[in-house]
C-alpha cells in the first residue's frame, strides 16, 4: 500500500484500539485520572459516557494496562448478557472453577467467596464492561446486586462502565435510581478540537514510523476537525483515505482535493453534512415564508391605509 511511498513502519490510521497509539489529549488524560482516582478510593461505580467512535474503548484498553498491580480485572467487551450470563462471565473472568455447571444460587455464592479470598489476600477486583449501554435491564439490577457484596469497610466489587449517551438516558429511568445514585464518579468524554486533531494525526504518523516533512497542514486539520465534528474514528478514515489517494497520485502532501474526495467516500460523514445542508435548507424556507407573509401583510396595511384616505 503506502507504507514504503511514506516511510511508515506500520498502518498509523488503523480502526482497531491499540494503546500503542494512544495520545494523552486533555480528554483522555482527565478521564484516565479520574478513573485511577476513583479506583483506589474504593468507590462502587464509575462511568465514562462518549460519542461512538470517541475512543471509549482504547481508553478501556489503556486502564487495564495503566491499572495499578493489586487490582485483579475481569473485563467483559460485550454484555449483552442476561443475568445467568452476566453472573458466568464475571466467574471465568475471576477464575471461579465450573462456572457453567453451577447453579445461579450455587454460582453467587462461589463468585463472594472469591471475592472474599481476593480481598483477604489485598487485592482489589475491579469489572469493567465495555459498550454497557448494550446491558439488558435485569442485568443492569443484577450489576447493581453484585456491589452489595461488601466487608465491614470496604467494597469486594468495583464497577467501570463505558457507555454511549444511551446508558444516561436509560439510567435517568425511575427503575434504575437506586443503580444511578451508586455512581460516584461519572466523566464525560469530548470531541477533540481542530489544534488537537492536529497532535493526533501528526502523533500516529510518528508512531508509525514517518520522519518526514508535514503531510497534514493545519488548514487541512481544521477542515477534517469540522466534517469528523472531532471523532477519532472518523478522523482515522479519512485520514487513512488520503493517504491511499496521495500515494495512488505520487504525492507527498495532503491536498483539500484529496480531502474532499475522502469525505465524499465516507457515507457516515456525507449523510451528517446532507442532514446538515437540509437543515440548513429548511430554515431558510421558513424565514423567507415567515419575510413572505410579512411583505403581504404590510401591503394590505398599506393597501388599507391609502383606501381610508381616500
Amino acid at each position: 500500500m503506502y507504507l514504503y511511498h511514506f516511510g511508515l513502519t506500520e498502518l498509523p490510521f488503523t480502526l482497531t484500539p491499540n494503546t500503542h497509539f494512544f495520545l494523552a489529549l486533555e480528554p483522555h488524560n482527565e478521564a484516565l485520572a479520574v478513573l485511577i482516582t476513583a479506583l483506589k478510593t474504593g468507590e462502587g461505580f464509575i462511568k465514562v459516557i462518549g460519542e461512538v467512535g470517541t475512543g471509549k474503548t482504547l481508553l478501556c484498553r489503556k486502564l487495564l494496562n495503566e491499572i495499578p498491580e493489586h487490582f485483579v480485572t475481569a473485563y467483559i467487551p460485550n454484555p449483552y448478557l442476561n443475568p445467568d450470563e452476566l453472573r458466568r462471565a464475571v466467574a471465568l473472568e475471576l477464575g471461579v472453577k465450573q462456572a457453567q455447571r453451577m447453579s445461579a444460587q450455587l454460582l453467587t455464592q462461589r463468585i463472594q467467596n472469591r471475592l472474599l479470598e481476593l480481598h483477604s489476600k489485598g487485592h482489589s477486583v475491579v469489572l469493567i464492561l465495555d459498550e454497557a449501554q448494550a446491558l439488558p435491564a435485569e442485568s443492569l439490577e443484577a450489576l447493581r446486586l453484585f456491589t452489595n457484596l461488601e466487608t465491614e469497610t470496604r467494597k469486594l466489587l468495583q464497577v467501570v462502565l463505558f457507555a454511549q449517551p444511551e446508558l444516561d438516558q436509560r439510567l435517568a429511568q425511575t427503575e434504575f435510581r437506586q443503580l444511578c445514585q451508586r455512581i460516584t464518579f461519572s466523566y464525560q468524554l469530548r470531541a477533540m478540537n481542530s489544534d488537537e486533531v492536529q497532535q493526533y494525526i501528526q502523533h500516529r504518523l510518528r508512531v508509525a514510523g514517518y520522519k518526514g516533512a508535514e503531510l497534514f497542514s493545519a488548514t487541512l486539520c481544521k477542515k477534517i476537525t469540522k466534517v469528523c465534528k472531532g471523532t477519532p474514528r472518523l478522523v482515522n478514515v479519512l485520514c487513512h483515505k488520503m493517504l491511499m489517494l496521495s500515494y495512488g497520485q505520487g504525492d507527498y502532501k495532503m491536498t483539500k482535493k484529496q480531502l474532499n474526495a475522502a469525505i465524499k467516500d465516507t457515507e457516515s460523514i456525507t449523510n451528517n453534512l446532507n442532514k446538515t445542508y437540509y437543515a440548513g435548507a429548511t430554515n431558510m424556507l421558513t424565514v423567507s415564508a415567515v419575510s413572505l407573509l410579512l411583505i403581504v401583510l404590510m401591503y394590505f396595511v398599506y393597501s388599507f391605509y391609502l383606501s381610508g384616505a381616500a
